[in-house]
């Protein structure tokens, strides 16, 4: 299990570009209609997070606050639980 706080759904301001960071280190992004575009690991050191998908690419972003994501240009907001179902 990971230990940082920002275990769950990220998502742009269009819907269109959505993280999910799940507990045991692994993520999914979903693009559009493309619900598993990219697989992958990442690890949070503080508030900083790398990304390395299933393909070897990497990427990396920032939490600027607790529901906040900066990453590859885009912003993300942490999308609340009641939102998901």
């Amino acid at each position: 299990m990971t230990d940082h706080p920002y275990v769950g759904l990220w998502v742009t301001a269009d819907g269109h570009i959505r993280h999910e960071l799940l507990p045991e280190g692994r993520y999914v992004e979903a693009r559009g209609s493309r619900e598993r575009a990219y697989t992958g690991r990442y690890t949070v050191t503080g508030t900083h997070i790398d990304y390395v998908d299933d393909t070897g690419f990497s990427a990396d972003g920032d939490f600027v606050e607790a529901n906040t994501l900066h990453h590859a240009g885009m912003v993300l907001t942490r999308r609340a639980e009641e939102e998901n179902a």
